[in-house]
């Protein structure tokens, strides 16, 4: 999906246990960027949007991830919308998606101590390699180089949208614009498909994300808005 991804494993398996592990988890990361890609001709989701592949026919997964779109569509009020750029792009919410699902397969596999990082959406499942939490650096939204804030934070998934890597790619569905008002949205919760799509809805909605994210159940949030205001939830668990 355009995007580099990266697995540390932290428990304290056999190398064979460990290499069969990433090799399942980047090989389903490959069957996700296959079926799901926007870049890709043959993909499922590129066939479905010119009409090529009747919906009946389309994968399980593709039918559910359009689903659970539909649902996001409404408990954003169309701010969360897979048709925002005019074409069907379901990437706002398959990324944190196939990352979770990875990770939950990695929990279930035995691996309960892992840091999955697919271009800046991370899930962290139990301790480091140090025996403590994950440190999950917040891309600095003006410095690639840097961090604006740092979480030490286990068994949660953190996502961000905005502009440091992509530019303003993130549109307004209502006016049919790129969004303006929030530089970057950190969403912080149990499901990293969840909060990749509210990182997006609330980069669309500009600064009036910033009070709906205060009203999100279940999650926390940062926001850097346009003008350099750091806004963020008071329980955000920051590192020392």
């Amino acid at each position: 999906m355009g995007t580099a991804i990266s697995l540390d494993l932290a428990d304290d398996l056999p190398a064979a246990t460990l290499h069969e592990l990433a090799e399942q988890t980047f090989g389903w990361l490959r069957e996700v960027d296959a079926r799901f890609s926007t870049w890709r001709d043959d993909s499922e989701v590129c066939r479905l949007d010119r009409g090529e592949l009747p919906l009946a026919e389309a994968s399980a997964d593709l039918r559910a991830v359009l689903e659970r779109c539909a649902d996001l569509w409404r408990a954003t009020d169309g701010f969360f919308d897979a048709y925002a750029t005019g074409r069907l792009d379901p990437s706002g919410y398959v990324k944190g998606w196939s990352a979770q699902v990875a990770s939950d397969r990695l929990v279930a596999a035995g691996a309960g101590n892992h840091c999955l990082n697919a271009g800046g959406d991370v899930v962290v499942r139990g301790l480091s390699p140090t025996g403590r939490p994950w440190r999950i650096g917040v891309a600095h939204p003006w410095d690639p180089t840097a961090t604006c804030l740092v979480l030490a934070a286990t068994d949660l998934a953190v996502a961000t949208s905005g502009v440091q890597h992509r530019g303003p790619h993130v549109r307004d569905p209502r006016r049919g614009v790129p969004a303006r008002g929030l530089r970057s949205v950190t969403v912080v919760g149990a499901d990293l498909g969840l909060a990749d799509a509210y990182a997006t809805a609330a980069m669309a909605m500009g600064e009036s994300g910033v009070g709906w994210l205060d009203r999100l159940d279940g999650h926390l949030h940062a926001v850097v808005t346009d003008d350099a205001r750091l806004l963020h939830s008071t329980a955000l668990p920051l590192a020392p």
